[in-house]
């Protein structure tokens, strides 16, 4: 009997590995070398630079717009710069700006989880889990929150003077970005206005109206 409870055990602990592992290769495959060489570079020709990213030098954000700044550095943005290092490492950064006012919309990164990281200032956040309880919080200098992959979340500085500075840390080199307003109600999102009227309860004119926010 302590042999078959035993071996169970170890079955269903190989089990959890196991799916653990696929978990994991679902989202960023594992390396079997070093690192990645890029199609068309030559190995012998990688230099330090190529584990260097400069996306998050000097950044100003934009103090006109209602939202933060976010600045990725990952294995497709910047656009002409990708940071090409991080490709089969599983890591990936973005640095947040929030001037005074200024939110981080709901969204979700549907490949990573992300680590979220206070350099300067007070930054009230918030994510939504699968069975729709919010959990929220004010973070501080020096704080830190995780956001599980795949749930929504959102960041807004309430300071009416003061911006707010952040590193986000992601699980992934592509965590992905699905930004819900800007999904849904885009003008280039194929969604139906009937089924955002349907869905939301909402009239044609406001579908419209939002619409014309996200054009």
């Amino acid at each position: 009997m302590g042999r078959l409870l035993h071996s169970s055990f170890a079955l269903l602990v190989f089990i959890a590995v196991a799916l653990t592992l696929q978990s994991v290769q679902a989202s960023d495959p594992e390396l079997t070398k070093d690192f990645q060489v890029p199609a068309g570079i030559n190995a012998a020709d990688i230099d330090g630079t190529f584990f260097t990213s400069e996306a998050l030098r000097n950044v100003m954000p934009n103090v006109a717009s209602p939202f933060a700044t976010v600045t990725t550095a990952n294995l497709v943005a910047p656009a002409k710069a990708p940071f090409l290092a991080v490709d089969g490492l599983g890591v990936s950064m973005a640095l947040l700006q929030f001037p005074p006012g200024t939110v981080n919309p709901p969204h979700t990164h549907p490949r990573g989880t992300e680590l979220l990281f206070i350099i300067e200032g007070t930054l009230d956040v918030g994510l939504v889990d699968t069975t729709n309880k919010l959990f929220t919080n004010t973070l501080y200098k020096g704080d830190i929150f995780a956001f599980p992959k795949g749930l929504v979340h959102f960041q807004i500085n309430n300071d009416k003077y003061k911006t707010v500075t952040a590193l986000g840390g992601f699980s992934s080199s592509n965590a992905g970005l699905v930004r819900l307003p800007n999904t849904l109600f885009n003008t280039s999102t194929p969604i139906s206005d009937k089924v955002l009227q349907i869905s939301f309860g909402i009239s044609g004119d406001v579908v419209k109206a939002l619409r014309a926010q996200f054009a």
